[in-house]
């Protein structure tokens, strides 16, 4: 079975630090390019962070440049999203994604989401 699992999310108070992870089965990391989405309540989905296939190289929303850091174990087909210096804006459930595009067919996997609550 083709999926992702999102773990490590839970409710930390502002300030706090929270690490999710992201494990694949069915399929091998390495090729693809992975994401952490977020959505929060009543608010369109958000991009948070990316990162390449090697994990050269990443990308994040500037709402959480400098706090969140991205990061993939493509031996242990997982990614990881270390979240530091939490605030009340980033409650959201979060969702990662792995992305390719083979022979120029697409292929998009979503995890179901961990919930993230940033509350005092």
């Amino acid at each position: 079975q083709v999926q992702l699992v999102e773990s490590g999310g839970g409710l930390v108070q502002p300030g706090g630090s929270l690490s999710l992870s992201c494990a694949a089965s069915g399929f091998a990391l390495r090729a693809y390019r992975m994401s952490w989405y977020r959505r929060a309540p009543g608010k369109e989905r958000e991009l948070v962070a990316a990162i390449a296939t090697a994990g050269d190289s990443s990308n994040y929303v500037d709402s959480v440049k400098g706090r969140f850091t991205i990061s993939r174990d493509n031996a242990k087909n997982m990614a990881y999203l270390q979240m530091d210096s939490l605030k009340p804006e980033d409650t959201a459930i979060y969702y990662c994604n792995a992305w390719n595009n083979p022979w120029d067919l697409p292929v998009d996997y979503w995890g179901q989401g961990t919930q993230v609550t940033v509350s005092s």
